[in-house]
């Protein structure tokens, strides 16, 4: 009894397990549904064609290294909505919420731009000619659907910075159904749809973002949250708030970036190695999201609870929500590790069925071997997730940018140029700078979290002294 003493007083305590689980587990559910939705869309391109399968992650990923700048930038919306809800200036809300819009228009019109240079894109890269064509098919649908996308990652700030995150559960779930759904019908044509293939694809995640997006656009401009955040009323352009979220939040879009660009340019670079090692890494990695994007709805409960925590200036309860967001999710991954261990068929399964079993065997066995980097990296995962959303929910966000930009470059792109293109080295020496890169990553956000210096910052303006207004000697309020 005396072991699960502590457990049992953590539970319940403020910032404990049951505070972190009942905020955290609509954001898990929400990021749980997006996983489903990827994992499920590149199986039914893996049962499409083999070419489809390897086109489909390093077009995907291209297209969200340019978004994550935008996406990044407006979501940290939330850390600036919880700052504010700690802080109790309920009347901030709306104002922040239209900069983060505002961004999203910037993101979408930049998007429009890459469309004609998609092809020039991956004709650099050298894939073979059938990979690219679907490459460029589908990077230009997806660029479509930016504006929807980045927007609706703003509006969703408005809920999780408050710590309501039913609602983020819902939209997800929504648009993971439309995605699905239309995956189904125009991957293959039914329904009396042409078969697009992968045009079909991405018109389908197009139609997710856009279903979100007017989720979030119904609920939120709402008479009652108009009346008590302003968030309809508030939609002017505010210079001074907007660059205060340019401050904090593009090394956060430029944090996502580096990370994106460094495992977009590693996927690229396989790509030289062959569709099948190709094929094998997108599936590995897919299964890997499957696992691990359900914990990142920690990462973004852990930025919340540290968030309101700073702005109430309450940094221990900051501290001791991210130790109780540490301990279940290294639980999780610590369960996933053994089943990517010891049971890794049945990830691998639903890649295979409907397949060509031929070309799959040699597929199959080299995610059996990857799958074990996989669980090797994501014990350290876990400080990733963790730490640095601690510390990107207290302001510290240009640390992460720093620390992503070093290692992205010295421990993920230039190990594995010379290892692919210098040294004509295989898959599995290019999966180790990989595995390297992820735990250098997490062990440095730890130790940065140890540091401490995150508890003294803020994102949200300091609030000027005030005396009350009932002294007779101060005639007003203002000093």
């Amino acid at each position: 009894m005396t072991v699960w003493n502590p457990i049992v007083r953590r539970w319940s305590a403020e910032a404990g397990y049951k505070q972190v689980l009942i905020l955290a587990i609509p954001l898990i559910l929400s990021t749980a549904a997006w996983s489903l939705q990827h994992f499920i869309d590149r199986m039914f391109l893996a049962w499409y064609s083999t070419e489809a399968i390897a086109a489909a992650m390093p077009a995907g990923l291209l297209n969200f290294t340019f978004m994550s700048l935008f996406t990044g930038t407006a979501s940290y919306v939330s850390t600036f909505v919880a700052q504010y809800h700690g802080a109790g200036q309920h009347k901030m809300f709306g104002r922040i919420l239209w900069q983060g819009i505002y961004i999203a228009i910037i993101g979408g019109i930049f998007h429009f731009g890459l469309i004609p240079l998609a092809d020039s894109f991956f004709r650099i890269v050298g894939h073979q000619e059938l990979v690219r064509e679907y490459e460029t098919i589908y990077f230009k649908y997806l660029c479509l659907g930016a504006f929807p996308a980045i927007a609706a990652s703003a509006l969703a700030g408005f809920y999780s910075g408050r710590g309501h995150t039913l609602p983020i559960m819902w939209i997800n779930i929504i648009a993971t159904l439309v995605n699905l759904t239309f995956d189904y019908i125009l991957i293959f044509g039914h329904l009396g749809f042409p078969e697009m293939g992968m045009k079909g694809a991405a018109i389908a995640t197009v139609l997710s973002a856009i279903a979100s997006f007017l989720c979030y656009v119904v609920l939120i401009f709402r008479p009652k949250y108009n009346r008590s955040s302003g968030t309809l009323s508030d939609w002017r352009f505010n210079r001074k708030l907007f660059m205060r979220l340019i401050y904090f939040g593009f090394p956060n879009g430029i944090q996502f970036f580096l990370d994106i660009a460094g495992f977009t340019i590693f996927l690229l670079m396989l790509g030289r190695l062959g569709t099948i090692q190709m094929a094998a890494t997108n599936v590995a990695f897919n299964i890997n999201n499957l696992a691990f994007m359900p914990m990142t709805g920690f990462s973004v409960a852990v930025a919340v609870l540290v968030g309101q925590s700073l702005g109430k200036n309450r940094p221990d309860l900051a501290r001791r929500s991210t130790y109780s967001c540490f301990h279940i999710t290294l639980l999780y991954m610590c369960l996933t590790i053994a089943a990517f261990l010891l049971i890794p068929e049945i990830f691998i399964k639903p890649f295979i069925y409907r397949a060509d079993p031929i070309t799959y065997a040699e597929i199959k066995s080299t995610v059996m071997i990857l799958l074990r980097f996989v669980a090797l990296y994501t014990f350290f995962d876990t400080f990733n997730i963790i730490f640095s959303g601690a510390i990107k929910g207290a302001g510290d966000t240009r640390f992460v940018m720093y620390m992503l930009l070093v290692l992205s470059l010295g421990v993920l792109v230039i190990p594995s140029y010379i290892v692919i293109v210098i040294l004509h080295k295989n898959l599995l020496a290019a999966w180790t700078c990989a595995t390297i890169y992820i735990s250098v990553l997490g062990l440095a956000f730890f130790l940065r979290f140890l540091g401490g210096k995150w508890q003294t910052m803020r994102v949200i303006e300091t609030p000027a002294p005030r005396l009350p207004s009932s002294f007779p000697e101060v005639p007003t309020p203002d000093l």
